[in-house]
């Protein structure tokens, strides 16, 4: 089982999902969603040149007082995508043709909304445009209203820190915590956390997608080549990681100094691009607004390179940031 199959069984769970979408999902809208009625979806739909999608994680809820739908396309990514919006677009137009095809439509004949989700754990931080617009060259005249514009929501697990994950009895938070543990001792922690909380009988099948999600991509991937012997149950990996503890905080804490590393570079050259960028704006166009400021602060690499571009050629600042 592969890394993004083992992802899909975690996701495939309810629990899994409200998590999700409770925790990290922050708009007002999520706290009208009935949790009890999510239901995951048949993920297999054809496109026009018969190639099948067939393991998509795909959800739906009741949201507010309607029957509407909020499917979840969950892209489980462990390197940098520059093209991902484009991915999502593809997806997102291949589901609404499955939707069109069942009639599986809201009110009117009308599609029902979509929170296209990516969910990554690699290094370097994300850096790809969210929005398909990024990607596409800036056009003046009435060409611009044909521009399509679709953001996915991104979810990028070493952007949080211990400290804010730590509190939240949430099982999404647990997994992006083992994502980013640097010790044996964390990973412990979390498990008799996560053995807490998945004590009732009718949880062993999520019980049982950690066991798996731990043995097949989270300990080769902090210990490789390591013989890790048959696992079934959280308890025994817990077992297993207290007898070898000593031998494997020497590898963790390796791997986490290597990580660090090539985070910190990574983060550092992020940063002199936006101030460079910032002078070289404030040059053209004098002093920047605070949205202006705030923006170039949590822009990616990708972004801050497509809008450095631009002030060649942008007659006002609204040219550069594509407003």
């Amino acid at each position: 089982m592969d890394h993004d199959q083992s992802y899909k069984l975690l996701f495939s769970h309810a629990e899994m999902v409200a998590d999700l979408l409770r925790g990290f999902v922050r708009e007002d809208w999520v706290q009208q969603l009935d949790f009890d009625s999510l239901e995951k979806v048949n993920g297999s739909y054809v496109a026009d040149d018969l190639r099948e999608r067939e393991d998509d994680v795909i959800w739906r809820v009741r949201w507010g007082r309607e029957w509407l739908y909020v499917y979840l396309l969950i892209e489980f990514q462990s390197t940098v995508d520059r093209y991902m919006a484009v991915r999502i677009l593809v997806y997102l137009g291949l589901l609404y043709q499955d939707l069109v095809r069942t009639g599986q439509l809201a009110g009117e004949g009308r599609l029902p909304p979509v929170l296209p989700i990516v969910l990554y754990n690699g290094n370097p931080r994300w850096s790809a445009p969210t929005d398909i617009a990024d990607l596409i060259v800036p056009v003046p005249g009435g060409l611009e209203t044909y521009r399509p514009r679709l953001r996915y929501f991104l979810l990028d697990e070493g952007r949080y820190a211990e400290s804010e994950l730590a509190p939240l009895r949430n099982l999404a938070a647990a997994l992006f915590r083992l994502e980013n543990s640097r010790t044996p001792q964390d990973v412990e922690r979390i498990l008799a956390a996560l053995g807490t909380w998945l004590q009732a009988p009718e949880q062993s099948s999520l019980r049982r997608a950690f066991t798996v999600w731990l043995k097949r991509v989270f300990l080769p991937g902090r210990l490789p080549g390591v013989e890790l012997g048959r696992i079934n149950d959280l308890q025994e990996v817990q077992s297993m990681l207290a007898e070898r503890v000593t031998e494997w905080t020497e590898e963790w804490k390796r791997q986490g100094m290597e990580k660090g590393l090539q985070q910190g570079r990574q983060e550092g050259r992020q940063e002199g691009e936006a101030t460079l960028l910032l002078r070289l704006l404030e040059l053209r166009f004098g002093p920047l607004e605070e949205t202006h400021r705030e923006r170039l602060r949590h822009a990616d690499a990708d972004t801050l390179l497509q809008w450095g571009e631009r002030v060649l050629t942008a007659q006002a600042i609204e040219d550069v940031f594509g407003l």
